[in-house]
């Protein structure tokens, strides 16, 4: 939490300068490998997805002055964080500018949370800098006048209604994974992908509410064989929607090399092949998928999942 030293109030007040001393805070938010699950249920408003950590993050730190009006961000083009910052600081009982630097290893537009967060870790950062309480609720109520958002505010794996920007449900931590993934190249506006109406019938979100009791049993009893037939299956209803022209190629490379499933941004250009790290053939199987993986894409990149003590 940010702190006021002692002498912040000085004689210069009365030319006009800030009343309190520049004040930081910062903050962390990792990324996901697209997501576990991703679909719509049954009842109305239920577009939702479940969340896979990664050890990939976003680092903001906000250098804050009181009484200041002007507000940055670096790099430039991070405007929603902007917005975050300005929305934060109006509404602070001590308003103030400053400066947003914005770090991630989270590459835009791949479908791994990038925009969502940096906005959590904006969130954060500013109300530490402000010394204020920024609890996931407050986070959730402010990331819908933005976007769209991940559940990467909670830790572990979560059930998150993204459109709404609210929690469904916490299903748990899982053992590390490892994700051995490839992109398929470009990238893919969020916001614009989640104004695509749904073409699910009835019967597919019927599937969609079995697909996440099943992950939701899976996940309690670290199963993560069905984990990855689930993430799977999701991939494949995910088709008509944003078809990934390598998905059966890669479900043949996790078949090959005995992965546990294959997982993919479904709004973005990601896919991986999810590996058991406690697996004793795990150091082969590794190397043999991101050979598979190189010849089928040209590019591969290993994750690993972020776990949780139970």
């Amino acid at each position: 939490m940010a702190t006021v030293p002692d002498g912040a109030v000085q004689d210069v007040l009365g030319r006009g300068a800030a009343p309190y001393a520049a004040v930081t805070g910062m903050s962390t938010a990792s990324g996901t490998f697209g997501e576990l699950l991703q679909g719509v249920l049954p009842e109305e408003n239920s577009d939702f997805l479940v969340t896979l950590p990664i050890a990939r993050w976003a680092r903001v730190t906000f250098h804050g002055t009181p009484g200041a009006d002007a507000l940055t961000v670096h790099p430039a083009h991070k405007h929603k964080a902007l917005r975050l910052a300005r929305m934060i600081t109006q509404s602070s009982a001590t308003p103030m500018g400053g400066v947003l630097t914005i770090e991630s290893t989270l590459p835009e537009g791949k479908g791994l949370a990038s925009s969502s967060a940096d906005l959590v870790a904006t969130a954060r950062a500013v109300a530490n800098a402000l010394g204020e309480p920024m609890p996931p609720r407050r986070i959730e109520t402010l990331l819908a006048e933005i976007e769209p958002t991940d559940g990467v505010l909670y830790p572990g794996i979560v059930a998150f209604y993204h459109r709404r920007v609210a929690l469904h449900s916490r299903l748990g931590p899982l053992p590390s994974m490892t994700v051995v993934g490839v992109d398929e190249g470009g990238e893919i506006d969020t916001v614009a992908f989640n104004r695509i109406p749904k073409p699910f019938s009835a019967a597919d979100r019927a599937e969609y509410a079995r697909l996440l009791e099943r992950i939701t049993t899976a996940v309690a009893a670290a199963d993560l064989a069905e984990v990855g037939a689930v993430a799977t299956r999701s991939a494949l209803m995910n088709q008509v929607l944003r078809p990934k022209r390598t998905l059966e190629p890669m479900i043949e490379v996790c078949r090959q090399v005995g992965g546990l499933g294959v997982v993919v941004g479904h709004s973005g250009t990601s896919l991986g092949v999810l590996l058991d790290t406690a697996d004793p053939s795990y150091p082969q199987r590794v190397v043999d998928a991101a050979s598979a993986c190189s010849e089928l894409v040209g590019n591969v990149t290993v994750y690993r999942t972020l776990s949780f003590d139970r």
